[in-house]
């Protein structure tokens, strides 16, 4: 018998519990990658996930083929008969795969794995990608939490996770083998060749991974606290991608952490640790999206649903664009079109900016976010701009609006990232780098600020107002 080994974003082989089940039965195995964006709509992968999505794959492939098997790829409208199809091809009786939570993927793997069973399969699915499964952590009154700092002790209190499990360096592989897709047939690529600066920034792939988790993890303590919120300086992980696209798991990185720390002697204070939280929200947004999956398009506060947005296709466009007159912000909006990441200081000013100082819809930032991230994730993009708008669970309140000066001054003084990245300011003293409107001999090349902040924020506290109402 043959056993299906279905990939999704678990692109790695070690720590991959589908894949170490599959082995543990002795038989042959056929890994399978199905292409079906239909499926998940209406949030498909955008155009920086697909770039990262195509090198994922790749890595995969070599990585399969050095442990003598290979990667069966097809591009499908719908996986149940895909894998039908590669089930009668194979004469598999058993697939496996390991679970995702977005909402559309949570309603198509239960109609998957309940046809197959009915069929005779036999169908197991396992958790790759969280600490914790969603539906496991409640509160005392067995409901979902909805304030972070309650939610990560109660998780914290649970124990450590599970040791990682090993890669295998050999797989068992069948007779014949299913026909597969190129690769390029996906159409992964862009066919414009915007990708420069994807290819300067990035080494997708789950050797990468690791080697960026060994890189950043001597500073993973006391540095990665004091400079996380500093674009101009590399002070944060930069694992969010490779945690997407599950080239490496989240149990791989704590225990890493846990591993440095002991080596350390920090027995016992990492686990408080700024980067070990961090770990903590990412679960934390998962909670909620399994728990309220409508939160991608609507407020967690329903309240905020009458919210009195100002759509406006030209401020929205200057924002997409970083021609807002505004440094700090113009500089964070370059560097995601320019790389498909952008700092996550820099997130919370930029979108900030959008919400309150231009009053437009927290959707639009969301969707724009989903097309240019390489880490675009629907449930940390969700809960963040949901915490931006005050719309969310345990989110920041719609007065509190980050002036894009005072933040730019604060967290990047020398005005080193947006000289980086608004080349037109390189020569600003350091003075005025953060609102060169004021400057004795302003910049000429540079735009004028779209909305006066001062104003802006006495036009989104009244707009606040009228929910009170």
């Amino acid at each position: 018998m043959t056993v299906l080994v279905w990939f999704r974003q678990d692109l790695r082989l070690s720590d991959n519990p589908a894949l170490a089940a599959a082995q543990a039965t002795g038989e042959p195995i056929v890994p399978i990658y199905i292409f079906a964006p239909s499926e998940e709509s209406p949030w498909p992968p955008g155009g920086a996930s697909r770039w990262w999505l195509h090198h994922a794959l790749a890595n995969l492939t070599e990585s399969l083929r050095r442990c003598g098997s290979r990667l069966c790829i097809r591009a499908s409208a719908d996986s149940l008969s895909t894998l039908r199809e590669v089930i009668r091809t194979t004469g598999a009786r058993r697939i496996v795969w390991n679970r995702r939570y977005e909402p559309a993927a949570v309603a198509c793997d239960q109609t998957i794995k309940t046809a197959l069973r009915a069929s005779g399969l036999e169908t197991t699915s396992y958790n790759a990608s969280l600490l914790n499964e969603p539906w496991t952590i409640r509160t005392k009154s067995d409901r979902p939490f909805q304030v972070f700092t309650p939610f990560w002790r109660h998780c914290k209190s649970l124990g450590e996770p599970p040791e990682p499990l090993p890669a295998p360096s050999a797989l068992r592989v069948p007779a014949t083998w299913p026909s597969s897709d190129p690769l390029q047939s996906l159409e992964l690529l862009p066919r414009l060749d915007w990708a420069d600066g994807f290819r300067a920034a990035w080494t997708p792939g789950s050797a990468a991974a690791h080697a960026q988790l060994e890189r950043f993890s001597e500073a993973a303590f006391d540095d990665y606290s004091n400079l996380r919120d500093r674009p101009g300086v590399e002070g944060t992980s930069r694992l969010s991608p490779y945690l997407h696209f599950g080239e490496i798991s989240p149990r791989e990185i704590f225990h890493a952490i846990r591993r440095l720390a002991q080596a350390q002697g920090r027995h016992s204070s990492w686990r408080d640790s700024q980067f070990i939280t961090e770990l903590g929200w990412r679960e934390f947004a998962y909670h909620l999206l399994y728990q309220f999956p409508n939160t991608t398009e609507m407020p967690l506060r329903a309240g905020y649903a009458r919210f009195p947005w100002k759509p406006d296709a030209a401020a929205l466009e200057a924002w997409r664009r970083g021609k807002t007159g505004y440094p700090i912000v113009d500089a964070g909006m370059r560097q995601l079109w320019q790389t498909g990441w952008m700092h996550n200081r820099v997130r919370m000013i930029t979108a900030s900016f959008l919400v309150k100082d231009l009053l437009q819809p927290w959707t639009q930032g969301a969707r724009w976010f989903w097309d240019t991230l390489v880490d675009a994730d629907l449930a940390s993009n969700t809960l963040g701009w949901q915490w931006v708008a005050g719309c969310g669970a345990d989110a920041a309140p719609f007065f509190r609006i980050f002036n894009p000066v005072s933040q730019g001054t604060k967290f990047d003084p020398e005005g080193r990232y947006v000289r980086r990245w608004v080349p037109e300011l390189a020569g600003v003293p350091d003075r005025w780098i953060h609102q060169p409107w004021a400057a004795p001999t302003p910049e000429p090349n540079y735009p004028q600020r779209i909305v006066d902040h001062d104003q802006a924020r006495k036009i989104a506290l009244a707009a606040l107002a009228t929910l009170k109402g």
